[in-house]
């Protein structure tokens, strides 16, 4: 790999320059490959919670640690991001904040630091377009969102680059940012888009995603019906534990987050779901090591909690293209 002494700065509007949906799709399609075969090293995330839960500092915030090595790039490194209400809200500042640092794996020298709240947002929705792509057999899907922020228009744009939407029905809590949202989309989606106030006519859908900061259930269990995959991707319970129980197969991205942290870390704790619980993984469906099989008369409960390899391999891929384009800061840390 190309490398200056100086460790590069890129900011937000340089990555935009440098990739596109494609691109996103491409990258976290090759990183689940390497966790699937070993060569992408992943540990746990790290949360530091400023007072997300109610607790102590009263921030309304967290900040999660999530650092990787990319075997099929050779670089190691680490975002460092978050999520924030309270002051960082009425501030009218985006409720992601993340920086991401990479390092030469050889040296341990830092060799950039970019915006990490960018990559953040579009590598989630590449997740659920790549999974999608490993688990559907067909070119044309309808979906059910619940939500309309920006990682809700993430998925949308992944998706619908690897996929026809034939119909995009939109829920959210607020009205009108669930319209908002259809209008950003109307140029993305090829099929109809519908604003539903009942979050039940929105479970009508070959794939629910929910992308939403809710604490207590939004699908009911009794709603979804067989041949649905459900992508619960927010941090907490957006879907009713008997829901994940009924279902028919559970697929992740890492086993020891998913299980620990959103719609799965109520029924670990309680001894009700294990490890034994899961189907299989992204990585290993990436790789073709497994395969879903027929999910038409499955509820398939799908969730790429999030991993620092997604990013770190994103942002090496970034780094290489600033170096050869000469795009970016410098700056000399030892200086």
């Amino acid at each position: 790999m190309l490398e200056e002494k100086n460790t590069l700065l890129i900011n937000q509007s340089t990555i935009k320059e440098l990739l596109d949906v494609g691109d996103f799709n491409d990258i976290v399609h090759k990183t689940f490959q390497g966790l699937g075969d070993g060569t992408v090293i992943n540990p746990p995330k790290l949360t530091l919670d400023l007072g997300e839960t109610g607790g102590f500092p009263s921030y309304e915030g967290f900040m999660n640690a999530m650092p990787a090595y990319i075997g099929w790039q050779d670089i190691a490194g680490l975002k460092w991001v978050g999520g924030f209400l309270g002051e960082r809200k009425k501030a009218d500042l985006p409720y992601i904040t993340a920086m991401i640092l990479l390092i030469n794996p050889h040296l341990g020298t830092f060799t950039a630091a970019l915006d990490g709240a960018y990559i953040t947002n579009m590598r989630t929705g590449a997740q659920t377009a790549n999974a999608l792509r490993y688990l559907v057999k067909k070119p044309s899907i309808t979906i059910g969102m619940f939500g309309a922020g920006m990682q809700a228009s993430t998925n949308i744009l992944t998706i619908s680059n690897l996929f026809d939407i034939s119909e995009l029905i939109v829920w959210n809590h607020r009205r009108s940012s669930a319209e908002k949202f259809a209008e950003d989309m109307k140029d993305v989606v090829s099929g109809k888009i519908r604003v539903v106030d009942d979050a039940e006519e929105a479970s009508q859908a070959d794939v629910l995603i929910t992308v939403t900061p809710a604490q207590e259930p939004i699908i009911k269990t009794e709603w979804v019906k067989p041949g649905t995959i459900v992508f619960p991707l927010g941090s907490f319970q957006e879907i009713e534990d008997d829901l994940i129980l009924k279902a028919d197969k559970i697929i992740v991205d890492h086993v020891e987050q998913a299980l620990h942290r959103g719609a799965l870390k109520h029924l670990t704790n309680e001894g009700k779901l294990s490890e034994d619980n899961i189907f299989t993984t992204l990585g290993e469906l990436a790789l073709e090591k497994t395969s879903a099989g027929d999910l038409s008369n499955d509820i398939t409960i799908c969730i790429p909690i999030g991993t620092g390899a997604m990013d770190v391999a994103i942002a090496g891929v970034v780094y290489k293209r600033a170096l050869e384009k000469n795009l970016g800061g410098s700056f000399d840390f030892e200086g």
